[in-house]
C-alpha cells in the first residue's frame, strides 16, 4: 500500500512537473529571444534551463512528500540530488528519445502516440530509481552522522 501512495504521489508530482517545465520553457524560450540570447539555439538552451529547473522541483516535491526520510534516519540531500539529475537524465534524455527512435523508425508509430508509449516505460523505470536508489533510506546519511 505504501508502495501505491508513493507511485500515485509521484504521478502527481509528475505531472505537476510537466506544467512546470513546460512553463520554464516557454518563459525561458520568449526571453532568450526577445534579449536575441543564443539566436539560432534558443531552444536548447531553453531546454536545457527547463531540464535544470524541473528536476529540481521534481526532487523537492519527491524528498519532501513522496519519499520522506524515516524519523530515524537523515538524507544526504546533495547524494540524493545527484542521483535524481543521473536519473532523469538516462530515464528522460537518452531511454526517452532512444524509445522515441524506436517507436517511429522501426515500429512505424505515429509521432504523436509514441511519446505516450514512451512514458509507460520511462516513468515506472524512474520511480523505481527514485524509489531503489535516490531516496532509499539508510544509503543517503552523511558520514558524519553515522
Amino acid at each position: 500500500m505504501k508502495t501505491l501512495k508513493q507511485f500515485i504521489g509521484f504521478g502527481i508530482v509528475g505531472f505537476s512537473n510537466t506544467v512546470i517545465g513546460y512553463l520554464i520553457y516557454a518563459v525561458s524560450l520568449k526571453a532568450l529571444r526577445y534579449f536575441g540570447v543564443f539566436p539560432k539555439h534558443d531552444f536548447y538552451v531553453a531546454q536545457f534551463i527547463m531540464f535544470i529547473l524541473s528536476v529540481a522541483w521534481s526532487f523537492y516535491w519527491n524528498n519532501k512528500y513522496v519519499f520522506k526520510a524515516e524519523t530515524d534516519s537523515e538524507r544526504n540531500i546533495l547524494s540524493a540530488l545527484l542521483k535524481t539529475y543521473a536519473s532523469y537524465a538516462f530515464t528522460c534524455l537518452f531511454l526517452s528519445e532512444a524509445l522515441l527512435f524506436m517507436w517511429v523508425r522501426c515500429l512505424g508509430i505515429n509521432e504523436f502516440i509514441a511519446p505516450v508509449l514512451s512514458l509507460l516505460i520511462t516513468v515506472p523505470l524512474n520511480f523505481i530509481l527514485q524509489k531503489t536508489w535516490t531516496f532509499k533510506d539508510g544509503e543517503n546519511k552523511d558520514a558524519t552522522h553515522k
